[in-house]
């Protein structure tokens, strides 16, 4: 980590970092609970690798830091739509499977006033 100076009287680039902070503090310092210097260091590195290549940004059409960096946002897309494509299919199969199962289940209903026996006036004596 580096230190990083704000504008002064910018509010803007300072919430940001207040902001940084606040999710460093909330999700990796205080869960974590680290007892040592060195354990601090593990916590916030082994976060910033989540954060840099795990965690997907909205602003940057939901792929990692990482990938938009090294410029495979195409190939993390296509990887998604595949999977995304493969679910569908998969739900169309279980939704057919689903139908014929209920289809192969329903018995004959009788019409009303009918028995399995037979008509309603018309008991054997």
């Amino acid at each position: 980590m580096t230190h990083v100076r704000t504008s002064p009287y910018y509010s803007q680039s300072n919430c940001k970092m207040e902001r940084w902070h606040k999710s460093l503090k909330s999700k990796c310092i205080r869960p974590g609970k680290p007892l040592t210097r060195e354990d601090t260091v593990r916590l916030i590195q082994t976060y910033l690798d989540y954060y840099y290549t795990v965690r997907l940004r909205r602003a940057i059409g939901y792929v990692t830091p990482h990938d938009m960096l090294a410029e495979r946002q195409a190939e993390t897309h296509a990887a998604r739509d595949r999977k995304l494509e493969l679910a569908r299919h998969q739900r169309q199969l279980r939704r057919a499977a689903v139908s014929l199962e209920r289809s192969s289940n329903t018995t004959t209903m009788a019409s009303p006033g009918e028995t399995e026996a037979g008509s309603a006036g018309m008991q054997p004596c």
